[in-house]
């Protein structure tokens, strides 16, 4: 053997096992995603609050304006069920006014991504300020559709038919008035 290729020999092993734990040092990596899609559809289920006005026509026209605060589950993907609670205050030009406390339970579906449409059945408590007597327990039923405006806040429009139940209830018991009130409401 040459003296040129003995040294020349260590040289070039040492160059290769270099390049050999070199190439060991490269991990394979997954790139994160540039975008990333938003979820299907707005969440109903969870905790929310809210504020409406709109009217009460029973006989006469009636300003309302009050809160709402509820409670929703997603019973399957479309199918939503929950609980609210609802206080308003209304009133009219003819010295009237009121105060109207309701718990309700609502059931409605998804009809798309951001559409919810709901019926929903109620008893409650009036209590008329103008005169000190109370009309007593109330009842209401009707529907309502919520549109998801964001992700976090819905629109509602809401039509309740409203009855009292009790011995001197108006109308033997019967529906005496319509609700008819819009909503904005922030769920959480």
């Amino acid at each position: 053997m040459r003296p040129k290729s003995i040294i020349l020999a260590p040289l070039l092993i040492g160059l290769g096992a270099g390049a050999v734990s070199a190439a060991d040092l490269i991990i394979p990596t997954t790139p994160e995603p540039i975008y990333e899609a938003a979820p299907a559809g707005f969440d109903w289920s969870g905790f929310y609050v809210g504020v409406e006005g709109g009217g009460q026509f029973a006989g006469s026209t009636n300003g309302v304006v009050g809160g709402v605060a509820g409670y929703n589950f997603m019973v399957t993907d479309s199918a939503v069920a929950g609980v609210e609670l609802q206080a308003d205050y209304v009133w009219n030009g003819d010295d009237f006014d009121a105060t109207e406390f309701l718990a309700s339970g609502r059931v409605g579906a998804a009809l798309a991504e951001s559409v919810l449409v709901y019926a929903k059945a109620g008893v409650g408590y009036r209590n008329p300020s103008n005169d000190g007597n109370t009309e007593g327990g109330m009842y209401a039923f009707g529907g309502g559709l919520e549109v998801a405006a964001t992700d976090a806040m819905s629109i509602r429009g809401e039509v309740l038919g409203q009855g009292f139940f009790g011995d001197d209830a108006p109308n033997d018991g019967g529906p005496t008035a319509a609700k008819a009130t819009v909503g904005v409401l922030f769920h959480f």
